[in-house]
């Protein structure tokens, strides 16, 4: 009996340890099954969050409150927990994805959106990182930056023609000022000058001017830029012009109101321009050394110019061209005092390149011809080679040369005279000697060439100036210049003006 259970015993112990060891290697064997089915579920886990966070942000219709909050739950914390993974990994890669560089709320942001660059101060410099700066920084004003000066001098004057002396001593003051726009796109400009003068002593004759200018750039889409322009000019004339009237005490004052439109426009190679101008010039009275006014409404005139180029690409510094013009000038009055019909309409054409090497120089230089006819068979048309051009170079640090040529017909006011071409050279040189302390070399010529035949002779004016500009602070400069002009007649007598003076501008 004893025998027969303790054999059933061992035969269940052998059974129980079988048992045990068919499960053991089940086991064994099940584990990489289940590793691969757990690495399945939780892709699906990841998957299934992914699309309950794109459900939440597209916020169906149809969840209920309880529901989107649990869905929301469940993104952020898996969210969190995909962070947190990043950021205990050794080697942890800076995610990117799904990052829109110009809406970050960076600083860049504004500036990948521009298509202007901003503006900025002479070199660069942020003004509220260096408020101890000497350049001025200009007054903000909302979206615009103004930057205004104000010169106060004194000069002496010197005139002489033939064995007349006019001498007089005065105060001069010069307002300058520029408004200039910070615009993501488009730009707007506005610069005005003015000039009062003040007689101290002598009898010399005051030169007041104003001029005043805006010109508002729009970017267009297809590569276009149009130009809306605008200005006004006040000057009185000169007693060295031709048009002046001889014995005058003070000359007429001349008001100048200007308007037009361009539109420019890349093609690939080629680039065309077409423009549209419109002058409008009146004169006031003069008046004679015993006060008799002499009225000059009949030169009073309105002038309009159409003007189309287009040029051709051989790289990007270089492009030639070729322009047309076509323009047409009318007086309020269809005769002048002594009788004759001064409207007239010119055409002409250029041809000439165009040179950009960036800050270094750019300019252009174009030579053409241009006719004039004027409405009153009497007046001798005039026909006239042109040459225009303009050049800005800077050789070194410090240093600038600027360089303009021009070409225009100017009508006359003497009985018979259709007018004169004048050829203009006007030329700068600024260097900048210390830190604080710049000079300025001006030069210039005007050639007034009249047409064959004509009763009155040619004439040259020459000028020339030297100044110095010293930087006391970065709101004052002390001014200082000498200048003077020859006005060589081939017939009658020259005119020799000799001036100096010396004076403080404020700024900011």
């Amino acid at each position: 009996m004893d025998i027969g259970k303790n054999k059933a015993g061992g035969c269940s112990l052998r059974l129980t340890a079988c048992a045990a060891s068919a499960l053991l290697g089940w086991g064994v064997l099940a584990m990489p099954i289940h590793a691969q089915s757990l690495d399945a579920s939780q892709n699906s886990s990841t998957n299934s969050t992914a699309a309950s966070t794109d459900t939440d942000s597209l916020d169906l219709p149809g969840l209920d409150a309880a529901g989107t909050t649990s869905s929301k739950s469940k993104a952020a914390k898996s969210a969190n927990q995909t962070a947190a993974d990043t950021a205990a990994s050794p080697n942890a890669r800076l995610r990117l994805d799904g990052i829109d560089p110009t809406t970050t709320g960076s600083t860049l942001d504004n500036d990948l959106r521009r298509v202007n660059l901003r503006e900025t101060s002479v070199d660069d410099l942020k003004a509220r990182q260096y408020p101890d700066r000497e350049d001025v920084q200009g007054i903000p004003l909302g979206t615009f930056t103004l930057r205004p000066s104000v010169n106060q001098s004194f000069n002496v004057e010197s005139n002489r023609t033939g064995s007349t002396n006019d001498d007089r001593s005065f105060l001069q003051t010069d307002l300058r000022s520029t408004l200039k726009s910070d615009w993501d796109r488009h730009a707007l400009t506005i610069t005005g000058e003015g000039v009062w003068q003040k007689n101290l002593s002598g009898s010399g004759a005051e030169q007041p001017t104003v001029d005043i200018n805006a010109d508002l750039r729009l970017d267009l889409p297809a590569d276009t830029t149009a130009h809306v322009i605008a200005g006004y000019q006040f000057f009185r004339e000169d007693t060295s012009d031709p048009n002046a009237i001889a014995g005058a005490s003070k000359q007429s004052a001349v008001n100048q109101f200007d308007a037009g439109a361009s539109l420019e426009r890349d093609f690939g190679l080629l680039r065309g321009t077409t423009a549209l101008a419109l002058t409008r010039t009146i004169y006031s009275d003069a008046t004679l050394s015993d006060g008799t006014q002499v009225t000059l409404s009949d030169r009073n005139q309105t002038a309009g110019t159409w003007r189309g180029r287009i040029g051709y690409e051989l790289s990007p510094a270089l492009i030639p061209f070729l322009e047309a013009d076509l323009g047409r000038t009318i007086y309020d009055q269809s005769h002048d005092s002594n009788g004759y019909a001064r409207s007239n309409q010119s055409y002409g054409g250029k041809a000439g390149i165009e040179l950009d090497l960036g800050e270094k120089m750019k300019g252009e230089l174009g030579f053409g011809y241009q006719h004039t006819e004027f409405d009153d068979s009497r007046l001798a048309s005039i026909d006239s080679p042109t040459v225009d051009g303009n050049l800005a170079w800077s050789p070194q640090r410090g240093t600038d040369v600027s360089i303009g040529l021009a070409t225009s017909v100017q009508p006359s006011t003497t009985a018979g005279e259709s007018g004169y071409t004048a050829y203009q050279l006007t030329s700068t040189l600024s260097q900048e000697l210390r830190d604080d302390l710049t000079a300025k070399l001006t030069g210039g010529t005007i050639w007034r060439d009249y047409p064959s035949g004509s009763t009155t002779s040619d004439e040259i004016e020459y000028d020339a100036a030297f100044g110095f500009t010293w930087g006391i602070n970065r709101y004052l400069d002390l001014t200082s210049n000498v200048g003077y002009q020859l006005t060589s007649r081939k017939t009658g007598d020259d005119t020799k003006q000799l001036q100096a003076g010396v004076g403080l501008t404020v700024k900011r």
